[in-house]
């Protein structure tokens, strides 16, 4: 069973690597969604995989670092790609959540990236 949270947070970013006059390199910020998936069997107990406020509780230090902050300045993205800023989230839920399957990362209604892990 995969079971998913999703999370928002604002914040903002510029992309130092993109090409010269690109908009992105500008100054501007994001609604960011993430979805933090989990993939395990169902505990029979519960009838859960985990309860979703574990999940909850895992992100919080991490909204508390990107949540209305400069992401840029935000130690190991400074380049804040989405794709970045999903495998900096892997990195950072693993060790709370072993059986972490998916880190999904949107910064705008259609556009987005899903992390799988190594």
């Amino acid at each position: 069973m995969e079971i998913f949270r999703e999370f928002t947070f604002e914040a903002a970013h510029r992309l130092p690597n993109v090409p010269e006059g690109h908009k992105c390199a500008r100054l501007h910020g994001h609604s960011y969604r993430v979805t933090v998936h989990v993939d395990a069997p169902v505990d029979p107990a519960p009838g859960w995989v985990m309860d979703f406020g574990d999940l909850k509780r895992a992100f919080k230090p991490l909204e508390d670092q990107l949540d209305h902050h400069y992401l840029n300045e935000v130690a190991g993205l400074e380049n804040p790609t989405s794709e970045n800023l999903a495998v900096w989230i892997w990195d950072r839920l693993l060790p709370a959540l072993p059986d972490l399957s998916a880190v999904g990362v949107r910064e705008t209604c259609t556009s987005g990236c899903i992390y799988r892990g190594r």
